[in-house]
């Protein structure tokens, strides 16, 4: 018999209440955000890192529509539905919580939750991390370098247009074309 999976899926009143727990219990929280659209290496480095900060991690995770009016992501993005999203990052052991936000910024979630550390990648400046003013402090984790989703999805892309017409892939239905 296979265990139950741990529940890591929270709304934002959900994982208020689990922060405040938490903080009773003495643990120190680490709060990231982001569209985590196709998760990579880049990825896992930076919340691997966010996650040694403090006790806890919980992950803001971008809804589609959310993530669609992000000026860098575009209408195109995210591939990935919010649901498969988010079962992918709560599959990781570093994770803790993950909570969507609606919001163009993690603003209102992290007043709410009020994270004893914000950690965000090093291509942000202090000034331009949204709500930082409700965390204690504000960690910015360098990049792995040579990782990123646009990079990843341009490689794809580009490999694409060499496979026999048989094996390509359609990018825009996510379905493999015959």
């Amino acid at each position: 018999m296979q265990p139950k999976p741990i529940r890591k899926l929270f709304s934002p009143a959900e994982a208020s209440a689990l922060r405040r727990r938490w903080a009773r219990g003495g643990l120190s929280v680490v709060f990231t955000n982001g569209v985590f659209d196709l998760l990579h290496a880049g990825h896992v480095d930076i919340l691997e890192k966010a996650a040694r900060l403090g006790d806890r991690l919980i992950i803001g995770l971008n809804t589609d529509a959310s993530a669609r009016r992000l000026e860098k992501k575009g209408p195109a993005r995210p591939i990935n539905r919010l649901k498969d999203r988010a079962r992918v990052l709560g599959s990781l052991a570093c994770v803790d919580a993950v909570v969507p936000f609606c919001e163009d910024t993690p603003e209102k979630l992290l007043s709410r939750l009020k994270p004893d550390v914000l950690v965000k990648g090093a291509d942000y400046r202090p000034q331009q991390v949204a709500g930082r003013r409700h965390a204690g402090k504000l960690v910015l984790i360098r990049l792995k370098r040579g990782y990123s989703t646009t990079a990843l999805l341009q490689r794809i892309r580009a490999r694409r247009s060499f496979a026999p017409p048989h094996h390509r892939i359609s990018l825009q239905e996510g379905k493999q074309e015959m």
